[in-house]
C-alpha cells in the first residue's frame, strides 16, 4: 500500500544512483540486504535461502533463488568512518540487477540510467562470463565503478588472483584500497591502505560490531607499506599536481589523494577495488563509505545530450531544478496493486503530480497521475520529483522503454536503450477458449515490460509464437501468466531462432495487375536488395527519380517489403542484414492504389531475394563448462560431438574451464548430459555470442521441414 510521508529532501550532490551488477551466484542480492540493513531500510537481514529478501520480492525469484527483475530501493546513508572525504546523509537510489544472462535486459535498462555501479565478484571464481558480459554494457554507457571482492570467507578465494583477471579479462586499471585480514575459514577483517588503519569485525551476526584500529596486524606491515605505495603511485598519475608532488618526494596527504581518486573514479579511469564478505556481514560499511566518496552525484554526471527532434539540432539539460524537464522511461511493470508502472530517470527538470508531460518519439501528451517512490515492491507516493532521481509514475498509457518524456514546448529525444535479439522461440495456446482473450491481453502486458520478449502470429499455423533470451526466461514468463494474470497455458518445446539473410546482391521485380470490372489494381516496382554486414539491420532507400512512381506509394512498397522479410522468404525465418533500393517502377493513374504498391513491394523483395543466394543463420552461443580436471576429457569430447569450436581451456582454482563457441541447436538437454558425465559436480555457463551460417546439410532438412509455400 502506498504512503504520503514527508520525504526527506537532500542536495543534488549528495544522492547516488548506483546498481549492483555481477555474474550469477557472486553475491550481488546478499550485498543489497546488507546495504539495506546498515542503512536502517529494514531491521531484519533478508536471506536468499529462508526466501524473505526485500531485493528478490516476486515469488518465483525467490524459489528458484536468482533474481530476476531489477529492483529499486531508496534509501539513506552517514558516512562511518572518520577519513571519509563526506560527513553529510546521503542518499542511494539503488537497483538489483539479475545476473543470469536470460535476464540481461534488465541490466541493460538499469545501467543506461545509473549514474555509478558496483560490480560484486567471486573471491573464489574470479572474474567469469557474465562479469565480462556486464562490464561492457557499463563500458557503452559509460558507467563508473567500484568492485566489490565478495565471498573472501569461502574456500579457494584468492583476492590477488582476481585483481589480477580484473586487470587481463577486463581492461581495468585498479585501485586496491584495502587488503583482506586473513582468508577463507580466518578471514576476519581488512586493511584501509590510505588510512593504515585496521577494521576487524567481532563476529559473523547480523549487525556485528567492528573495531578501527591504527594497530595494523604485524604479519602484513611489509605488504601493507608496499600495497600501499602502489596505490599513492596510480592515484597520482591521474593528477598533474599530486605526480609532480609524488615525483619530488614529498608526503600526499589523504584528502587530497582521496579527491584525485575520485575524480578519476567519475572519469572511468580507474576503479577502486574492496575486500569482503556480504554473507558474513564483513566489509559492507567501508564499500558504502566508498560509494559516497568515489562515485558521482548526478551533478557529477553533468548535463545530458539529446537531440530536438523538430530541429535534429543537439541539445542538452543540465541536472537542475530550474531547467525544462527531462526524463527517460527505462522500465515499465505490470503491478497488480496500482496498474501500469512506468519507471522514470529524471535528468532535468521537476516532474509534478498531475501535470502534463510529452512524448516525443510518440508525439503524445500524456499526464501524470502518481508519483511514487519505489522501495522494491513497497511504495511511498509523492508529489513532485526534481533532477536525478529515479520514481515510478502512474498513468502513462503509451509510453514504452526506451522513450524520452520531456516538456512540449522545449522537445528533445535522449539516447534510448538497445536491446539483444531473442535467440529461442516456442509456440503457446490457452488451455481453453475462454482464455484465449486473457492470453492475448496477458502477452502483450508482459511484451511491454520486458523489451526482449517478443509475441509474433505464425500466419502458415495461426500459432502464437514467443521468443526470448533462453529457455530460464520464457520457463519464468509462462509461470508468470499463470501466476499474475491466472491464464493457464500449454508450450511446445523450445525452437532455435533462425534467421535468413543474403550473400550477393541481386534484382528483382514486383508488378501486380487486376482487373475485374470498374476500377482495376496495378503497382509496379523494381528493388535492388544487397547484403550488409553481420548484425547491421535492414535498410530501405527511396532512388527513385523522374517521379516513376508517386511519392504517395513509396511507404506502402517499403510495409511490403518489411512485412515480407518478417515472414522470411527461403524457410519462415525473419531476414536481416539486408539493404534494399527502390530503384524503379511504373503508375496507373486510376487503377494505382496503396494496396497494390504494397503487394508489388513484396513480390519484388521475393524476386530478388532469391536471387540473392539466401543462406539461413544460426544463433551460436558461448560457453563455458567448470569442470573437476578428471571429467575434462569427457566434457571436451561431448561438446565437440555437438560442433562446437572451442577456443581453450584455463585453470580456475582446483576446477578446469572449457570455453567454446556451441551452435544453440545442439545444446538441447546439455544441463542432463553434464550432469550424468561428471555425476553433478560439473556446471555450465551459456550466453549468446553471434549469428553464423548454417552448414548446408543441416539447411536443407531446415527448409524441408519450414518450406512455405511462396506468399
Amino acid at each position: 500500500m502506498a504512503t504520503t510521508t514527508n520525504q526527506k529532501k537532500v542536495p543534488l550532490n549528495r544522492v547516488r544512483n548506483i546498481g549492483i551488477i555481477a555474474h550469477i551466484d557472486a553475491g550481488k542480492t546478499t550485498t543489497s540486504e546488507r546495504i539495506l540493513f546498515y542503512t536502517g531500510q529494514t531491521y531484519k537481514i533478508g536471506d536468499i535461502d529462508e526466501g524473505n529478501t526485500v531485493m528478490d520480492w516476486m515469488d518465483q525469484e525467490r524459489e528458484r533463488g536468482i533474481t530476476i527483475v531489477s529492483a529499486a530501493i531508496t534509501t539513506f546513508w552517514t558516512p562511518v568512518l572518520a577519513d571519509s572525504l563526506y560527513k553529510d546523509e546521503h542518499r542511494f537510489n539503488i537497483i538489483d540487477t539479475p545476473g543470469h544472462v536470460d535476464f540481461t535486459a534488465e541490466v541493460e535498462r538499469s545501467l543506461r540510467v545509473l549514474d555509478g555501479g558496483v560490480i560484486v565478484l567471486d573471491a573464489g571464481s574470479g572474474v567469469q562470463s557474465q562479469t565480462e558480459t556486464v562490464w561492457r554494457q557499463a563500458d557503452k554507457y559509460k558507467v563508473p565503478r567500484i568492485a566489490f571482492i565478495n565471498k573472501m570467507d569461502v574456500l579457494g578465494a584468492d583476492f590477488a588472483n582476481t585483481i589480477k583477471e580484473v586487470h587481463e579479462k577486463l581492461g581495468a586499471k585498479t585501485a586496491v584500497m584495502a587488503l583482506p585480514i586473513g582468508v577463507e575459514n580466518t578471514f576476519k577483517g581488512i586493511v584501509l591502505l590510505l588510512e593504515r588503519k585496521a577494521i576487524v569485525w567481532r563476529g559473523d551476526e547480523t549487525g556485528a560490531k567492528y573495531v578501527v584500529s591504527d594497530e595494523i596486524p604485524a604479519d602484513m606491515k611489509d605488504e601493507v607499506e608496499t600495497a600501499r605505495a602502489k596505490l599513492i603511485e596510480s592515484i597520482a598519475e591521474t593528477d598533474d599536481q599530486l605526480i609532480n608532488d609524488f615525483l619530488e618526494g614529498k608526503e600526499l596527504p589523504v584528502p587530497a589523494l582521496k579527491a584525485a581518486l575520485r575524480q578519476a573514479t567519475c572519469s572511468n579511469i580507474i576503479v577502486p577495488v574492496f575486500p569482503g564478505s556480504s554473507l558474513r556481514n564483513k566489509g559492507v560499511q567501508p564499500l558504502l563509505d566508498a560509494v559516497v566518496d568515489f562515485l558521482p552525484s548526478p551533478l557529477d554526471r553533468g548535463a545530458v545530450t539529446g537531440t530536438n527532434p523538430d530541429t535534429n539540432a543537439e541539445e542538452t539539460r543540465k541536472p537542475e531544478l530550474g531547467e525544462p524537464f527531462s526524463g527517460l522511461a527505462f522500465k515499465i511493470q505490470a503491478d497488480a496493486h496500482v496498474g501500469r508502472l512506468t519507471y522514470v530517470r529524471i535528468y532535468s527538470g521537476t516532474l509534478k503530480q498531475g501535470s502534463f508531460i510529452y512524448n516525443p518519439g510518440k508525439r503524445e501528451r500524456e499526464r501524470i497521475g502518481r508519483i511514487l517512490l519505489m522501495h522494491s515492491n513497497d511504495r511511498e507516493e509523492i508529489d513532485q520529483a526534481g533532477a536525478g532521481e529515479i520514481v515510478a509514475v502512474i498513468g502513462l498509457k503509451s509510453t514504452k522503454t526506451g522513450d524520452t518524456l520531456c516538456e512540449e514546448t522545449k522537445p528533445i529525444v535522449l539516447e534510448s536503450i538497445t536491446f539483444p535479439e531473442p535467440v529461442i522461440s516456442l509456440a503457446i495456446e490457452p488451455k481453453t477458449k475462454a482464455d484465449q482473450e486473457k492470453l492475448g491481453l496477458a502477452l502483450n502486458k508482459l511484451g511491454d515490460e520486458d523489451p526482449t520478449f517478443q509475441i509474433r502470429t505464425d500466419h502458415e499455423t495461426g500459432q502464437t509464437v514467443i521468443s526470448g533470451m533462453g529457455e530460464l526466461h520464457l520457463e519464468v514468463l509462462v509461470e508468470r501468466l499463470r501466476r499474475e494474470f491466472k491464464v493457464d497455458a500449454t508450450t511446445g518445446t523450445p525452437q532455435v531462432a533462425y534467421r535468413e539473410t543474403i550473400t550477393k546482391e541481386a534484382e528483382g521485380e514486383g508488378k501486380y495487375i487486376r482487373q475485374s470490372g470498374g476500377r482495376g489494381q496495378y503497382g509496379h516496382c523494381v528493388l535492388i536488395v544487397r547484403p550488409k554486414t553481420r548484425g547491421e539491420g535492414y535498410l530501405f532507400n527511396n532512388k527513385i527519380v523522374g517521379g516513376v512512381i508517386p511519392k504517395e506509394f513509396i511507404s506502402p512498397i517499403e510495409k511490403g517489403v518489411r512485412e515480407c522479410l518478417a515472414n522470411g522468404i527461403i524457410a519462415g525465418f525473419p531476414l536481416v542484414d539486408i539493404e534494399v533500393d527502390v530503384v524503379d517502377g511504373s503508375y496507373h493513374e486510376v487503377d494505382s492504389s496503396e494496396m497494390s504498391f504494397k503487394i508489388a513491394g513484396s513480390m519484388a523483395v521475393q524476386d530478388a531475394v532469391k536471387s540473392a543466394k539466401p543462406v539461413v543463420l544460426e544463433p551460436i552461443m558461448k560457453v563455458e563448462v567448470t569442470t573437476p580436471e578428471e571429467y575434462l576429457g569427457d566434457i571436451i569430447g561431448d561438446i565437440s560431438s555437438r560442433r562446437a569450436q572451442i577456443q581453450g581451456t584455463i585453470q580456475r582454482g582446483n576446477a578446469r574451464v572449457v570455453i567454446a563457441a556451441v551452435p544453440l541447436s545442439e545444446m538441447g538437454s546439455y544441463a542432463t548430459v553434464i550432469r550424468s558425465l561428471t555425476a553433478g559436480r560439473a556446471s555450465y555457463y551459456m550466453e549468446p555470442s553471434h549469428y553464423e551460417v548454417l552448414p548446408d546439410s543441416l539447411a536443407s532438412k531446415l527448409l524441408k521441414v519450414n518450406q512455405q509455400p511462396t506468399k
